[in-house]
């Protein structure tokens, strides 16, 4: 056949190219910058190993660990370090270790009896069969009650999407919360009985998986699939139009013509609503939320910080009136992240809490960083290290109503003959989402071809 053309040289785009090149499908694949990665970047500097987006993938799934067997890292994959689980939520403007336990939960500070009593409650509350679509914040309230959203699901949904609970979608930004009262009729309950069915399909709930990266950092998973993809990875080559003809399809970029028997788009849902394809109209993707985001990565001396920081990180609900939305430990996830004597602090101000705040200067953002980080963290004096980075438009939201995107993609697919979605914009947000979209997505279209 002839080649498979991807376009994007994220995450999805590579681990898509590289499982299709395995199987014998020539590909090709081109990428708007000048970089493979997507929003994985890592920096070594003065001793310091900063990470602008994601800090760590998770072992959700098999196909995670055989990605890590065919590209041949297993030798440089890092575990994160002992200890490193621990997660907290601020209250009282301090870090409070979330529980691990059902007996840590009872005894912590982080919620009040009263939220306590909704959570062993949530078994006995009806499951709702109607049909309406809710948001993560009404379906929390329903089942628990407000103070668990504004003091837990706040914080989580601001750790994962930089998103607000009263607009994003519980069946599409957690379908997996949605499906455990579909199945179960319960969180709790499903999380207990579930774990069964879990286990058979050798998935790992993501607050569980093993999370790792490597002894450069996240960016060496791209450049290595990109190193074996060789020629195939054309960088600084957007795509400007689609034309289906006859038997294949004609894929035009800023330096020609080439024709390819199937087209694969793994970018961003922005740049697909840029996209011209004789016939469709892919308009409506520019109606998807990106709110912007800038990643804070400060170093400091270890006598320069008051808590410990053992642990991943913090999340900061909004109700507790800081400018950030959350801080990773990233030192203390693995070797080698700051010089002796010395640790690193990833935090993340903007999304759809507080979106203005991430187009700040660089020195504002410090200052605002090491102001909430004082009174958190007890972090006194200047930074030895600080890189700042601003991701204009970063996580797409799932917002209720998002399944009429999913629709548009699946009907195009349906009447399009040899063209493809996959990503993050589709299969969810996670780093780990998008690499396990790329393999069952190189599994389709190697199916098709045979």
């Amino acid at each position: 056949m002839k080649s498979v053309a991807i376009i994007g040289a994220g995450i999805t785009g590579l681990t898509t190219a590289f499982y299709l090149k395995r199987k014998g499908v020539p590909v090709m694949v081109y990428e708007n910058s000048n970089r493979v990665g997507g929003v994985i970047q890592s920096l070594r500097k003065n001793g310091y190993l900063a990470e602008f987006g994601p800090n760590t993938l998770l072992e959700t799934s098999p196909k995670i660990s055989q990605l890590l067997r065919d590209s041949e890292l297993q030798s440089r994959r890092l575990d994160t370090t002992a200890g490193a689980g621990a997660r907290f939520v601020v209250r009282y403007k301090r870090p409070i270790e979330m529980p691990g336990s059902p007996l840590g939960f009872l005894s912590t500070d982080l919620f009040s009896f009263k939220a306590k009593l909704a959570v062993l409650r949530e078994p006995f509350i009806s499951a709702r069969r109607d049909g309406m679509e809710e948001s993560i914040g009404q379906f929390v309230v329903r089942r628990f009650n407000q103070e668990f959203l504004d003091h837990a699901i706040d914080a989580l949904v601001s750790g994962i999407y930089a998103g607000d609970p009263n607009m994003l979608s519980v069946t599409h930004a957690f379908p997996k919360l949605k499906a455990l009262e579909d199945h179960y009729g319960s969180m709790i309950k499903g999380q207990i009985f579930g774990a069964r069915e879990r286990k058979k399909r050798g998935e790992v709930a993501k607050d569980r998986a093993p999370k790792f990266s490597f002894d450069e950092g996240l960016q060496v998973l791209p450049d290595t699939l990109a190193a074996k993809l060789g020629d195939a990875v054309k960088l600084s080559t957007p795509v400007t139009k689609l034309t289906r003809s006859a038997d294949d399809w004609v894929v035009a970029t800023s330096s020609g013509e080439a024709r390819h028997s199937a087209v694969i788009y793994c970018g961003t849902a922005f740049k697909l609503a840029e996209l011209k394809i004789d016939g469709i109209d892919l308009s409506a993707f520019s109606e998807v939320r990106h709110p912007p985001v800038a990643s804070v990565v400060l170093g400091f001396r270890r006598e320069d910080v008051a808590h410990s920081c053992n642990g991943f990180g913090m999340l900061i609900p909004k109700i507790e009136g800081f400018k950030s939305l959350g801080t990773i430990f990233s030192s203390a996830l693995f070797p080698n992240r700051a010089p002796a004597g010395h640790l690193t602090l990833t935090t993340y101000v903007g999304g759809e809490r507080y979106p203005e705040l991430a187009s700040l200067p660089q020195d504002k953002l410090v200052s605002l960083v090491c102001e909430d980080l004082r009174i958190s963290l007890g972090v006194r004096g200047q930074p030895t290290f600080q890189h700042v980075v601003v991701y204009p438009r970063a996580i797409p939201q799932y917002n209720v109503g998002y399944g009429r995107f999913k629709e548009i993609l699946t009907k195009i697919e349906t009447d399009q003959s040899g063209l493809f979605f996959a990503g993050h914009f589709r299969d969810g947000v996670s780093l780990s989402d998008s690499i396990v979209s790329g393999i069952n997505m190189a599994e389709r279209v190697e199916k098709l071809s045979t």
